[in-house]
């Protein structure tokens, strides 16, 4: 009777409570998950929203006055300049970012090249860095009077070069500044990527005469074309929502004529205390996002079924 019980007692649990237990544990985790979710993200948007078709100041109640904060918007020159010059330096980091990591990706893993280990800390050192410093440093670089690279300039018998007068050269170093901060880490999923490509493609290539340019863009090109798509992707959403560098190193200057969409958003909420008309422009820069997003989803899906 004593060895029957053990023997219960000591059985392997069921079917049912094993199935219960590897049920119960995922739920637990995605509850967590969609309750963050929900406070951090849905509620905020949902408050923004709502924001966005009111007249709401930051300060007492206020009026819903339906769709006047976008009509007004569209007719606001103000953000449409916004607008353009955010457009235009998404166009001009994106590129610019995507060649220099995949460069530097390659120099990295490529078995001629030495000191690979002691290059990828040196390449991802940046990306540790906070925006405000790099903002800092490059206008330490390049400041108008007190830069290092006009102070050059200046020895070697040049003229100073308007570095932060000049809207388009100030852009400019906003746009070289920020590529140079996010390079580290851009270059790490391309190192992941090109790792993963089969080396026998390599040497099938280089036994039928190819070079190195032709393995690189027959081969290499194609084969990490899914990370090629995510990190233009994420480059395009972080370009468009850019702040702090701008704030750093130009306060998107001279003037007003480099401040970006989120520039204009906070200026307008909080320093003008218009939340309602800030609300209404943070939803047409998320409409915006969204759509880029879509396209390059649409675009990376039929590049896979060719």
């Amino acid at each position: 009777m004593t060895k029957r019980a053990s023997a219960v007692s000591a059985s392997p649990p069921s079917r049912s409570t094993r199935r219960n237990k590897y049920t119960l544990a995922p739920l637990v985790l995605i509850a967590a998950n969609v309750v963050l979710f929900a406070l951090f993200f849905v509620w905020p948007a949902v408050i923004g929203l709502v924001y966005s078709f009111t007249n709401y100041t930051g300060v007492g109640a206020f009026q819903f006055i339906g769709l006047d904060n976008y009509h007004n918007l569209f007719g606001d020159s103000t953000f449409y300049d916004a607008l353009s010059r955010t457009l235009l330096y998404a166009v001009l980091v994106v590129p610019l970012n995507f060649v220099v990591s995949l460069l530097a990706a390659n120099l990295v893993v490529s078995k001629s090249a030495k000191g690979g280990s002691v290059a990828r800390v040196i390449f991802f050192i940046p990306w540790l860095l906070s925006p405000i410093v790099v903002g800092v440093l490059w206008r330490w670089m390049f400041g108008e009077n007190f830069g290092l690279v006009n102070y050059v300039i200046e020895k070697f018998g040049g003229s100073a070069v308007p570095w932060q007068s000049n809207a388009d050269l100030s852009l400019l170093v906003v746009v070289m500044a920020a590529s140079w901060a996010g390079t580290g880490f851009t270059m790490l999923l391309f190192i992941a990527a090109i790792k993963n490509v089969p080396v026998s493609y390599y040497e099938a290539a280089s036994l039928d005469g190819a070079g190195p340019w032709r393995q690189f863009f027959s081969i290499t090109l194609p084969s990490i074309a899914p990370t090629s798509f995510i990190v233009i992707l994420l480059n395009t959403i972080n370009a468009m929502k850019e702040y702090p560098v701008f704030v750093a190193l130009n306060n998107g200057g001279p003037g007003s004529s480099n401040n970006l969409l989120v520039q204009y958003i906070y200026e307008t909420g909080f320093k003008r205390g218009q939340i309602g008309y800030a609300s209404a422009a943070s939803f047409v820069l998320m409409l915006i996002l969204m759509a880029v997003a879509i396209v390059q989803l649409i675009v990376n899906r039929r590049v896979e079924n060719r």
